[in-house]
């Protein structure tokens, strides 16, 4: 029986909302979702295995590279070729680290020999959809969590990080590129009612006809090491194996 419910349309969901101070006593759920992996862990092992294909693994704002440790390993276990993104932690500088890691993303694929699937946690996510964005050729799939597709920080608790003059830019910036260049490469968008980083109705995709939304009963901190949404990444990266 799955955990998650799937939709192969854009869900309903209301406007996203301006976000306060995160309710962290409900986000931290680090001791229930390390009882659910170990509890879990027959049915990851099940999992189809990977046979070395690249997966590169972007972290939050103001995250450490260390916060994909986790499902780096888990990863590796199964066979893929799993890094992550090697620019420490997310400083929120979303076109640098497009320009910085399209040419890291084109040199894996070239001496891989296939795409490379992209694997980002919130603004992580958002860094990995502008790459699919821009270079589709060299990505096989981008998988995303708690990532705001619409609004940019405007509808999460990084907000206040940036000007209104800096977030009328983005906002502005995304809804022209949504408009001109959806984006072509298939997307695995999971998304969960109790976030308190993202407004969750920020995080549903309209623009993109190769997206499939993934709703889970998870935190946005959680999701790191929900064994859920790594059941939906290691499925992800199968299908994107079996397309190829």
């Amino acid at each position: 029986m799955q955990n998650y419910r799937i939709y192969h349309k854009p869900p309903p969901a209301p406007a996203p909302t301006a976000m306060g101070f995160p309710n962290l006593r409900g986000e931290w759920r680090v001791g229930r979702e390390a009882l659910r992996l170990g509890l879990s862990s027959p049915k990851l092992i099940r999992a189809p295995r990977g046979h070395g294909e690249p997966v590169l693994l972007l972290p939050g704002f103001k995250a450490p590279e260390s916060s994909m440790f986790p499902i780096r390993r888990l990863l590796r276990l199964k066979g893929y070729d799993a890094r992550t993104w090697g620019q420490g932690i997310n400083q929120g500088d979303v076109q640098h680290y497009v320009d910085v890691l399209k040419p890291i993303v084109r040199a894996r694929a070239k001496a891989a020999g296939t795409a490379v699937a992209l694997v980002g946690w919130s603004l992580g996510g958002v860094v990995a959809r502008e790459i699919a964005r821009d270079v589709p050729e060299i990505v096989s799939t981008v998988v995303t969590y708690g990532t705001p597709v619409i609004g940019g920080p405007s509808f999460t608790v990084g907000a206040n990080s940036y000007s209104a003059e800096d977030r009328q830019h983005i906002n502005r910036l995304i809804k022209e590129r949504n408009a001109a260049t959806p984006i072509q490469r298939p997307l695995g968008i999971v998304f969960t009612r109790g976030d308190t980083i993202v407004s969750w109705p920020a995080c549903i995709d309209r623009s993109s006809p190769l997206a499939t939304h993934y709703e889970v009963d998870s935190t946005h901190f959680s999701m790191g090491i929900d064994p859920t949404v790594w059941e939906i990444v290691l499925e992800r990266l199968h299908q994107a194996h079996q397309a190829n």
